[in-house]
């Protein structure tokens, strides 16, 4: 967890300002003029708010409210400065701070949003097996009726060390656009609910994670929102990995997208640019093969694995090689499960050619909508 430091310009040792505070600092951070204050911006549970502290540390004093998040600070002097800021229903905008208010100078996207029916973003909360309490966000589709039972897409976040939080999410609106309820959950691993939530799955993926993501596909059921006949899953890098250890253990799920996925975790050593967390965390091979063999559960298992499942990945992709995605691909064609493997070439952990975004956007709707919008089973 990032921890806001003072580090002396010439000699000394770091200084932590902020070692009560059980967030992460994250974004850009600039000094008041006097040079007696910071102020940065925490990530808390959903959102991320601008937060102001001493220099020689105390309380961190909360500067912006509501349901947000905020980035980018540019000091214009001790009263006010710029910042970006987004909503579930606003894309990222320039404001102002000024009187210890939001003020919006920037409107670059509001003839593009007047075009747009958006779905509905709210929060919940879910309690998983082992009594855990998790929290997530829910978007469901413009028009939305209450009783109705909607196709279900747990849409994971990567990291894990991350949110899903109050911000536009495009992904999220175009499933819900095209009649799906998503959800995303802050499953153990995540950031925003403390150092102790954060770390509870080190050394031990795919177990509580699991857990946690399965008792919030429980609760959209039990509430009836979801049909329980048509439960989509996906996501990207590590939510591909979520992906793999998921349909691996739960065969409720119709369909399914692993992008930029690994589920043969061994095969990851040396091969992709963590190898120094993996000997601090796991151990090297040789040294911890049991537990090596039990994070890599969803290709050892791979037979108990019956959900059509869509693999993609960049060609160049040295944070998670596609070859994860490739032995999973393998593994369904072996077992017979409809399985598909797309490769975009000269990509890397992100895809960033637009031509191949859209592809990617278009195959995730072709996927879900070929065994999603039947009827229930």
């Amino acid at each position: 967890m990032n921890k806001l430091a003072i580090v002396p310009f010439e000699e000394g040792r770091p200084r932590v300002l902020t070692p009560s505070l059980d967030r992460p600092v994250s974004g850009n951070i600039i000094w008041t003029s006097d040079s007696r204050s910071l102020i940065f911006t925490v990530a808390d549970d959903r959102i991320a708010y601008v937060g102001k502290i001493a220099a020689e540390g105390g309380n961190v004093e909360k500067l912006t409210t509501g349901s947000r998040v905020v980035s980018s600070l540019a000091r214009r002097d001790d009263a006010s400065f710029a910042l970006l800021s987004t909503t579930p229903t606003e894309a990222e905008e320039a404001y102002a701070f000024e009187d210890g208010k939001l003020r919006r100078l920037s409107h670059q996207n509001d003839e593009l949003f007047s075009n747009f029916q958006l779905g509905t973003t709210d929060e919940f909360s879910s309690t998983s097996k082992d009594g855990t309490e998790v929290h997530g966000i829910v978007v469901k589709p413009a028009g939305y009726v209450q009783g109705q039972k909607y196709p279900l897409i747990l849409y994971i976040h990567g990291g894990p060390n991350a949110q899903d939080a109050f911000s536009f999410s495009f992904d999220r609106q175009l499933f819900a656009a095209n009649g799906y309820v998503v959800a995303s959950v802050n499953y153990r691993g995540s950031s925003g609910r403390g150092a102790a939530y954060q770390k509870a799955i080190y050394a031990d993926w795919g177990n509580k994670e699991v857990v946690d993501l399965l008792g919030a596909v429980d609760h959209m059921i039990a509430g009836g929102i979801a049909d329980p006949g048509r439960l989509g899953i996906g996501g990207w890098s590590y939510g591909g990995i979520l992906t793999d250890y998921v349909i691996a253990t739960d065969s409720r799920f119709k369909a399914a997208i692993s992008g930029a996925g690994s589920a043969l975790q061994t095969s990851m050593y040396g091969l992709d640019q963590y190898t120094r967390q993996y000997d601090t965390e796991i151990g090297p091979p040789w040294k911890a093969q049991d537990v090596w063999i039990k994070i890599s559960y969803p290709f050892f298992h791979a037979d108990r694995n019956k959900t059509p499942t869509l693999f993609l990945g960049g060609e160049k992709d040295f944070n998670v090689p596609v070859a994860g995605g490739e032995q999973m691909y393998q593994a369904l064609r072996s077992l017979g499960v409809d399985t598909q493997l797309v490769i975009y070439p000269g990509e890397y952990h992100t895809i960033t050619k637009p031509s191949y975004q859209k592809d990617r956007l278009e195959r995730y709707l072709a996927w879900y909508g070929k065994y999603l919008k039947n009827s229930s089973n």
